[in-house]
This record gives C-alpha cells, structure tokens and sequence, in this order.
C-alpha cells in the first residue's frame, strides 16, 4: 500500500511539473531553440546567446542557439517558417529583415506581415558614420568629410555590412544629402568592413555603433555622427546628423523574437513573458550595453505597429537609392 501510495504520488507531482512547464517543457525532450541567421560571435549571435542562458531553468532545461547563415539572415528566416508553431522555435532578428528587405530584394521568400509573429523587441542600437586612416585627422565632421569627398572622388567610398542592410541606405541618405559621390562597398558582415575601415583600405564606414565601440579609443576610427534623433550614451560626444545640419536621416535598428505564423496567442504571451524576465536580468543588460544595444520593451501587438510603420518609412528611401536585387 504504501509502494502504491509513493509511486502514485510521485507520478501526480510529475504529472502537475509537466501541466506547469507547459507545452514548451513537454515536447518529447526536444529542447527550445532560438535561430540566428548571422555568424557565431556577432551581435545578434551573442545576444541570442545571453537570452538563452537567461532562459536556462525558465523555459526549458537548456535552450539552443542554432545559426542558420546565408543570404544576409534570409536563411534563418525560412527556418523558421518550415517550423511547428509550438514555440520551440524562435529567431532573433535585426528588424531590417522585415521592414527594409521587402523593398530591396524582389524576390523575397518571406512575407513579413503573414509568416512571422513578433513576439517583442530585446533591444535597440543606432548606427555610426565613421572613418579611418585613409582620411586625414583634421577631419571631425560629417561636412568636414563631403569636402575631403569631393576633393578625393577616386578614394570616397563608404563600407557596410551587407548590400541591402540599413548601413547601406543611411549611408546613400546622407550621399544623396551632402551631394556628394560615395561608392558603396558591402561586406560579409561588420567585422572585415571595420577591419579594412581600420587598417586605411576603405575610407569610411556605416555601421551599428557597436561596432565602432571597442576601436574608438586606439584613435585608428573616428565616429562622426549618429543616426538616432538624440545622442548615443555610449558616445554622447559624437554628435547626430540633424544636429549637424543633415535632417531626415535616422535609423535605429531594433532586435526583436519572432515565432512561425500560426503560433497560438498563449504561445506568444509565454515567449513575451521570458522576453520581459531577461530584460531584467543584469548580465543581459551589461551584455547587450557591452554590444552598444539599448535594452527597449514593447508588447507583440506594439511591436507589429512599429515594424509596419518602419516598413512603409522605407519604402520611398529604398526606391530613391535605386538599389534592387533579384538575390
């Protein structure tokens, strides 16, 4: 009887863990898994990789990050379409995949209004114009840098992190603005565009403010604006391109949680839930300022508004660039 009891009563306490954990805990021992659809080691990776330790013993035992790289993050993104909506998929994404790439990639094989769901935001970074040691140190400003441009069109190009991501069209924005010619020169990725921006191949550069953080001190970079409508507190000395004179030039990139599009609302909710508890979490807050991200917090419904405001913002600035790609 009591054998009968203890086997009784533990398989009631197993059975009210499961019922508690909820179908995220329950999904035969797969283990959760948040989608990147950039190379290990940067930003968006290292970010999903905090969340995941923040998540540990919350959502599940473990959560894994799995990156799915190719056509600038596109790849990640039909991951996640091909994945139940149980919420044991999620991607972590820069914003841009959804409100830019409709316009810039005729062939897109996502619609950004139907095949994902927002779940939330983590955080948000302004990007930087900023040049190397190919441009003379006297150099300060962003009209100091269109009079260099104009009186060395052979050497005035500019770098990005991809062909099509938000670096590309701010910095063809502020081309168009100070009217002068910048040839645009995409890279795989931030880091061999600072590399070249750093060691005078390329004379200057569009990136995330993150990336030009931990390479301000050496002097080898020089930050000359922000695109965000007020000053970056990681480098509240640099001044933003309204204030200098070049309005209507602003981008903030969000990174937000999505979920495949029939993920049920108590789903979203649960995710939405543990987006709020990491938030509170110190090492994802020191984690994400040590990447020049901003921790930002709206709710699913919010987050859809903003993405479809920001997606008709850039419409006509991608039409105006004259940039397409059948990619």
């Amino acid at each position: 009887m009591t054998k009968h009891f203890s086997m009784h009563r533990r398989e009631l306490t197993l059975g009210l863990a499961a019922l508690l954990a909820g179908p995220l805990a329950r999904a035969q021992g797969a283990l959760p898994r948040i989608l990147v659809g950039f190379p290990a080691g940067g930003s968006v990776d290292t970010t999903a990789r905090r969340v995941a330790e923040a998540w540990r013993g919350r959502m599940a035992e473990s959560v894994l990050v799995e990156q799915k790289v190719g056509a600038g993050g596109r790849l990640a993104i039909a991951a996640l379409k091909d994945a139940a909506p149980d919420g044991m998929t999620l991607l972590l994404s820069p914003s841009s995949m959804f409100t830019i790439y409709p316009h810039a990639y005729r062939k897109l094989a996502y619609k950004p209004e139907s095949d994902v769901v927002p779940v939330g935001p983590l955080a948000h970074s302004t990007c930087g114009f900023g040049v190397g040691p190919m441009v003379p140190a006297a150099v300060k400003t962003l009209a100091q840098f269109a009079d260099w441009a104009r009186a060395n069109a052979q050497s005035a190009a500019y770098a990005s992190p991809a062909a099509g991501a938000m670096p590309h069209f701010l910095g063809n924005q502020f081309e168009r603005a100070a009217g002068i010619k910048l040839t645009h020169v995409p890279y795989r990725g931030a880091a061999p565009g600072m590399q070249d921006l750093m060691g005078g191949q390329i004379a200057s550069g569009c990136f995330s403010i993150g990336d030009f953080l931990p390479h301000l001190a050496s002097g080898r970079v020089r930050l000359l604006g922000v695109t965000d409508t007020r000053r970056s507190r990681f480098a509240p000395e640099v001044p933003t391109f309204e204030e200098q004179g070049f309005k209507g030039i602003e981008g903030v990139e969000s990174y937000g949680l999505f979920l495949p599009a029939k993920a049920a609302p108590a789903t979203v909710d649960r995710i939405a839930d543990l987006v709020r508890a990491a938030l509170r979490e110190t090492a994802v807050v020191e984690g994400l300022a040590k990447l020049g991200f901003e921790p930002f917090s709206l709710s699913a419904p919010e987050y859809a508004r903003r993405l479809a405001a920001e997606r008709a913002q850039w419409g006509p600035i991608v039409k105006a660039s004259g940039f397409s790609s059948d990619d």
